[in-house]
């Protein structure tokens, strides 16, 4: 029975010791999960989304829409050298906006876990720097050049959509049993009028059934469906920098309030250290005449 005892003794210990363990990465996962900053998580991942959706859909649709217009409304290679010119700048410049803002979503995300590991440490030791809150600013006034610029990528990308929306009510208004049409072969679709080819171009529009052929071709159906995804993913992006522009401004505004708190206390530390030095000098002072 003796023997038995240390042992039911060491048996205990060690589970009190996997129990305080077990406690201690518990506490350890829900400060770690504490430190995430969630917004700007959300922000992150919404942007990447529409960044995606737009990058990867407007180049799919640019190039069927090429390839469309070449079959069907320009037969002349001469005709469309200014747009396909054209359209290969605007997908360097979706390679460019795909590259940087996979960059600077990972940037933001990144000053969120900074923010908000400050403001969690507000009252401790921790202390920003002018250089920390100069650089939150910096990223709310880029944040809000961005979001401009992107307002004007989405007005800019529901134009496509717009067009082949109305080629495509053409098409079904010509097909609808409903529509009482003499002959579909006064319906015309002439996209010279939109300044995407030049006048010259031939035949420049398509009519009758020829227009219900280019409706019903991939490149068309395609490119359609995809510049409203396009379309959304930019709307997304959007909505993606508004929230990035609320959260850098509540975090930028709490790294001010935390430097003021930071500053109101060392002032008041060094008054109390001033007056504990006063007394203990008035104390000295009376013992002395004693």
């Amino acid at each position: 029975m003796d023997g038995m005892k240390p042992a039911m003794e060491t048996t205990a210990e060690e589970n009190q010791d996997e129990s305080q363990e077990s406690k201690g990465c518990f506490e350890c996962c829900i400060k770690c999960l504490g430190g995430v900053p969630y917004a700007s998580l959300v922000a992150t991942i919404l942007c990447f989304c529409g960044v995606a959706l737009f990058c990867g859909c407007g180049h799919v649709a640019l190039t069927g829409t090429v390839t469309m217009l070449e079959n069907h409304f320009s037969r002349v290679p001469g005709d469309n050298a200014t747009l396909i010119d054209v359209v290969q700048i605007l997908q360097y410049i979706i390679y460019g906006l795909a590259s940087f803002f996979f960059l600077y979503g990972i940037i933001l995300l990144a000053e969120g876990f900074y923010t908000t590991s400050a403001v969690k440490e507000m009252h401790s030791e921790f202390k920003t720097t002018v250089c920390g809150r100069c650089i939150s600013a910096m990223f709310v006034f880029l944040t809000y050049i961005l979001f401009l610029a992107w307002l004007g990528i989405f007005g800019f990308s529901a134009i496509p959509v717009f067009l082949f929306f109305n080629m495509w009510t053409t098409c079904s208004a010509m097909k609808s049993p409903v529509a009482n049409i003499t002959s579909v072969d006064n319906i015309c679709v002439d996209v010279r009028q939109y300044g995407v080819i030049p006048w010259s171009a031939d035949p420049g529009k398509v009519c009758g059934d020829t227009l219900g052929d280019v409706c019903n071709t991939s490149e068309f159906y395609l490119s359609y469906h995809l510049y409203i995804v396009a379309c959304a993913g930019a709307g997304a992006t959007v909505i993606a920098l508004i929230h990035y522009l609320m959260i850098l401004s509540a975090n930028w505004a709490y790294l001010k309030g935390a430097c003021q708190t930071h500053a109101y206390q060392d002032i008041k530390t060094k008054d109390d250290q001033e007056l504990q030095d006063v007394q203990s000098r008035s104390k000295e002072g009376l013992n002395s005449y004693s």
